[in-house]
């Protein structure tokens, strides 16, 4: 890896940890795109997936109370499910098929989410809990990117923006583990070879975005990083949509 290209990686990561922080998502949504043009979409989905874990890792313990545990069971049982899955599958199609069909799915049913918001569902139903774990693991093992599903689930179910926040860092987590370790498995040399020193600046680019994020949370309302929540989740899916695209056309 060059210096260029590290410092270009860590730059978008400080920029996806302080999104994180806000709104609980957004860091493989913001890096992912970018990365896979960078160092290519099977690696770079492999890379982001590891630097989400550690993402997740270091917010998880400032967010712990908050946590909403019954929902994170249900929710990730159904993504571990399609985070194996979908490592399969990436083993059978082109990585842009797979980024311009996970880019597709998520804007309709990002859509569809906002169009019918109103009391007909709630976070009480277990139905569309499993669907959007199940989506969101799929998603994440083939485009690097599991929060655009979950996004519809919380505007759709109206999910309160600090529990849903808190849990998603257990989630994203867990479901990081299972497609790194899914991925590693059936193609040990998919993690780019990096340096140590890479590895320690992502820590310490990743502890300031944090910092920085929480420092914004003292001044942004729930309105507004709700808003921001469904803004990562279209670009998140945009972005798939149109690298997918670029890739098999351009």
């Amino acid at each position: 890896m060059s210096l260029a290209t590290g410092a270009l990686i860590l730059g978008l990561i400080l920029l996806g940890s302080v999104a994180q922080r806000v709104a609980g998502l957004g860091f493989a949504m913001l890096v992912s795109p970018f990365m896979a043009l960078v160092i290519g979409a099977h690696s770079g989905v492999v890379l982001v997936n590891v630097l989400s874990i550690l993402s997740s890792g270091l917010i998880l313990p400032r967010v712990w109370r908050s946590i909403d545990w019954s929902m994170f069971r249900w929710l990730g049982a159904f993504a571990v499910v399609g985070s194996l899955a979908g490592a399969w599958v990436a083993q059978l199609f082109s990585p842009a098929v797979m980024a311009v069909t996970v880019g597709g799915i998520v804007i309709v049913g990002l859509g569809g989410s906002l169009a019918m918001r109103g009391n007909r569902f709630s976070t009480e139903q277990r139905g569309p809990r499993a669907v959007a774990g199940l989506l969101s693991g799929l998603t994440n093992s083939l485009a690097g990117v599991g929060g655009p599903a979950v996004s519809a689930y919380a505007v759709l179910t109206r999910w309160p923006q600090t529990a849903f926040a808190a849990t998603l860092q257990p989630y994203f987590l867990m479901i990081g583990v299972t497609s790194a370790a899914m991925k590693l498995m059936l193609d040990p040399g998919s993690l780019p070879a990096t340096g140590w020193w890479f590895w320690g600046l992502v820590v310490v680019v990743l502890l300031t975005g944090i910092a920085l994020g929480e420092r914004l949370l003292r001044v942004v309302t729930v309105g507004q990083v709700r808003r921001l929540v469904i803004v990562l989740a279209f670009v998140g899916a945009a972005a798939s949509l149109s690298q997918g695209l670029f890739e098999l056309f351009g």
